[in-house]
């Protein structure tokens, strides 16, 4: 059974869970019209799939517990899932990082860190969670989109110049 609970001090080491690849099968195209925001899907053909991986982060839970929440799920004493939440200048917490294991993908796991995440937004009087994904991290686009975020913004310009060039972010809301 997973249990969703933030990572106290006895724990310390489980803020740095590695990342692990995650599919890239498809993109998310958001449209906004007349004030509305909507999209479509187009998924990759079988020689545009493939796979990436985040770097490491060198998350310290000592030095970041002042306006940073880490959520853990946790299949016994085992690390399988992590949620980062910081404190904005606003009143939303940032989903700065969310992974699960390979091994427990697919398993509502994510969703229960998000469950939580917006309980612990309701209790500190925040109105809900927001983040940024990827637009052809198609997966985690759905994701969101399947557990109550809305897209709320799209920035085409952030990796100009980079390698990364040619993709965007898209902004996901979560109200509670």
């Amino acid at each position: 059974m997973i249990e969703i609970r933030p990572i106290d001090r006895a724990h310390k080491g489980d803020v740095r869970l590695p990342n692990e690849p995650f599919p890239l099968w498809g993109r998310l195209l958001p449209a906004y019209s007349e004030g509305r925001w909507s999209y479509s899907v187009r998924e990759f053909d079988q020689d545009e799939r493939g796979e990436m991986c985040f770097p490491d982060e060198d998350y310290d839970l000592e030095s970041m517990s002042g306006d940073t929440l880490f959520l853990g799920a946790y299949e016994g004493e085992q690390c399988v899932g992590l949620a980062v939440l910081q404190r904005g200048f606003f009143r939303y917490f940032y989903l700065a990082d969310l992974k699960v294991k390979r091994s427990h993908r697919r398993r509502g796991v994510a969703a229960r860190l998000m469950e939580k995440a917006g309980e612990a937004a309701r209790e500190q009087g925040l109105m809900g969670v927001y983040t940024i994904a990827q637009d052809n991290n198609l997966s985690a686009c759905l994701f969101y989109l399947k557990t109550g975020f809305r897209i709320g913004g799209l920035d085409t310009e952030v990796y100009n110049g980079t390698a990364q060039q040619g993709k965007a972010d898209i902004l996901f809301y979560l109200d509670v």
